[in-house]
């Protein structure tokens, strides 16, 4: 790629604001209710929720961030990958989506071109349709996506009802945070970078078309607050999570980059937030890390009751990235999260 049609490594969900900063400034904003707004801003989930008549609703979601890898296109898919996944963790269909591009007047405007076809092309892959966006000028790119979805108002998946004795599945490797970062500053080769690029740029759409033909009890996303991070938004007041770290999918080299003590901001904000809330039964550091590192694009956690898990399992990992059973649902006795 040429050295001037490459972008600054700055951002994906790296970026976003911790989750103890966004729930001190999402607290004393209230409104009134509409009787038709089914899911809004004052739950954690994915996205907001309209009813439209007894059998659609509409799914409202935006995300946007600046880039965490310096290939335009790439970054383009990156972003539209991302931000399409809300539909899917709400359990619906993706409709449409509008470009937000903030970008330099003085860049190469070939850059940005490059950006919006990646991005076109991945909402072509959801089924979607890219209808226009929004443009303004910034110091650095930053690009993402308003999307619209659809979904009946009877199968909405929630990201706070899982029950006790639910299976936890997860369906993409941990470490894309770490190893990105690790690659941007040339600590690691390309293998593991790609890998993690397979990861950040396949569609949750195609979990998703399996996972709705369960009754899965509650589901959502893995992004920037990491995997224990959405597990704690995950678990209803009572509930906690015991997870088998063996069984987490993680990608190689993030382990060993975490080893190493490469490691990313973002996951040191969710580390602190959560420190109350997790407990390890035994001492892992490198395993800790990769458990806060914020994800981009990453892949559905979603709860099932288990005499479905071995069933879906077998249906998922018949898809390019494997999906694995992480632990399981039970009553709250003492941490919130607890790690074996």
């Amino acid at each position: 790629m040429d050295a001037t049609e490459s972008l600054i490594v700055c951002g994906g969900c790296n970026a976003k604001l911790g989750p103890g900063k966004l729930e001190n400034i999402l607290k004393d904003l209230h409104q009134e209710k509409q009787p038709n707004v089914m899911v809004d801003f004052e739950t954690t989930d994915d996205a907001a929720i309209l009813k439209i008549n007894d059998d659609t609703a509409i799914i409202q979601t935006i995300d946007f961030f600046p880039s965490m890898v310096n290939d335009p296109y790439l970054f383009g898919q990156i972003a539209a990958t991302n931000a399409l996944s809300d539909v899917w963790a709400m359990g619906g269909t993706v409709v449409s989506a509008l470009n937000i591009v903030c970008f330099p007047q003085e860049l190469d405007q070939h850059i940005l071109q490059k950006i919006l076809q990646g991005g076109l092309d991945k909402v072509v892959e959801a089924g979607g349709f890219l209808a226009g966006g929004h443009s303004i000028q910034d110091q650095k790119p930053k690009y993402g996506l308003s999307v619209n979805g659809i979904v009946n108002p009877q199968k909405i998946l929630r990201n706070n009802t899982c029950q006790p004795g639910d299976d936890l599945i997860l369906t993409k490797p941990l470490g894309v945070g770490i190893i990105t970062g690790a690659y941007s500053t040339q600590q690691i080769g390309k293998e593991p970078f790609d890998a993690a690029v397979k990861a950040m740029t396949t569609l949750n759409k195609y979990a998703s078309e399996i996972i709705r033909q369960y009754p899965v009890t509650a589901c959502t996303d893995v992004t920037g607050f990491g995997l224990l991070g959405h597990l704690n938004e995950f678990l209803p007041h009572g509930l906690a999570a015991e997870l088998d770290a063996a069984a987490i999918p993680i990608l190689p080299a993030a382990y060993d980059c975490a080893a190493d003590l490469l490691v990313t901001a973002g996951g040191q904000r969710n580390r602190n937030f959560l420190a109350d809330k997790v407990h390890f039964t035994f001492e892992d550091e490198a395993l800790a890390e990769v458990l806060y590192d914020p994800q981009t694009s990453g892949g559905l956690l979603f709860s099932v009751p288990p005499q479905y898990t071995e069933k879906m399992l077998a249906q998922l990992n018949q898809l390019t990235l494997p999906s694995a059973k992480i632990g399981r649902v039970m009553p709250q006795e003492t941490a919130e999260i607890i790690i074996n």
